[in-house]
């Protein structure tokens, strides 16, 4: 039942929806008069780039035996999905949520971008950062962010995801997936990024 529980966790916050909810916090949270249409589109596009499409490509590395399992245990197999994130992200940089129209999703992405390379370059070294960490810590930093800048309490999401944080620490060190290390680089590795471009946009 452990083990049910700590794999469900893995599973339920997986690095791929990350991103839709940082999407979907800053819709639900900011002031600013965002047309309904607008936003859906917005939603839309996140969803096939960042889940849909990392999913299909998956199942593609998968067939010609280049990845073994969508949690990516090795250094080696990290590399070609996680430059498939660069390019990704990059598009979404540049035709879905250019600096011209939201600049807070903009440097949310950017800081996913920055933090994806960095990954990518410690995999190159043989260093296994924790990807759900990467992406749990990056959404924490950027809703704390938006906090902030709208002056809105959040402090329920800020103690959920404190949480959560620990609950996928818990399960990802219960399931002999990485090491404390590897969760360590991995938290600071999806903070800092956020935590620069913070000052772009607060």
């Amino acid at each position: 039942m452990k083990d049910f529980i700590l794999k469900s966790i893995s599973f339920v916050f997986h690095p791929l929806i990350m991103p839709l909810l940082g999407v979907l916090f800053y819709f639900s949270k900011t002031p600013r008069f965002i047309p309904e249409p607008v936003m859906k589109a917005k939603i839309f596009s996140i969803v096939i780039l960042t889940i849909i499409l990392p999913i299909l490509l998956f199942f593609l590395l998968k067939t010609i035996n280049k990845v073994e399992t969508i949690y990516l245990k090795k250094t080696k197999e990290r590399l070609i999905p996680l430059l498939i994130n660069c390019i990704i992200v990059t598009l979404i940089l540049i035709r879905v949520l250019p600096p011209s129209e939201i600049l807070e999703l903009y440097y949310f992405f950017l800081g996913i971008l920055c933090s994806t390379l960095a990954c990518f370059i410690l995999a190159l070294f043989k260093i296994k950062a924790s990807i759900h960490m990467i992406a749990a810590s990056g959404f924490f930093m950027f809703a704390v962010a938006l906090g902030i800048h709208y002056k809105i309490n959040i402090n329920g999401t800020i103690a959920l995801m404190m949480i959560i944080l620990g609950a996928i620490a818990t399960s990802r060190l219960h399931l002999k997936a990485h090491t404390n290390q590897e969760l360590i680089i991995g938290l600071f590795t999806g903070l800092f990024p956020q935590l620069i471009f913070v000052n772009y946009w607060l």
